[in-house]
């Protein structure tokens, strides 16, 4: 089993980029662009995974996952959040069912 390194150590260069020149990488030129730019790519992202579900092909599905993984990493960092930020989320939702979660949230 692969640990959460591989998602630090991501999150880290993501974090690297955000100083970066908008034309040495696709990372620092997307922050450049803004937050409605990085959320049309999350956006876009979600639909090509929804659509690699329908498709039924399991390495198209976790090549999507791993793209909308990847941008929305870049869309957390680029308001100083993080992978822990979203792990402990998950924690405190641990055990909760979703329905009393969601009740429990202001409205």
């Amino acid at each position: 089993m692969i640990n959460l390194e591989v998602l630090h150590r991501l999150q880290a260069t993501l974090v690297e980029r955000k100083a970066a020149a908008p034309d040495s990488s696709y990372v620092a030129g997307l922050y450049a662009k803004g937050t409605d730019s990085i959320c049309k790519k999350v956006a876009e992202e979600a639909a090509e995974t929804i659509m690699a579900a329908k498709d039924g092909d399991h390495l198209h599905l976790v090549r999507e996952v791993a793209d909308l993984w990847f941008h929305s990493l870049i869309l957390l960092s680029h308001f100083d959040l993080g992978v822990d930020d979203v792990l402990f989320e998950l924690r405190r939702r641990e055990g909760i069912s979703g329905i009393d979660e969601k009740a429990s949230r202001p409205t």
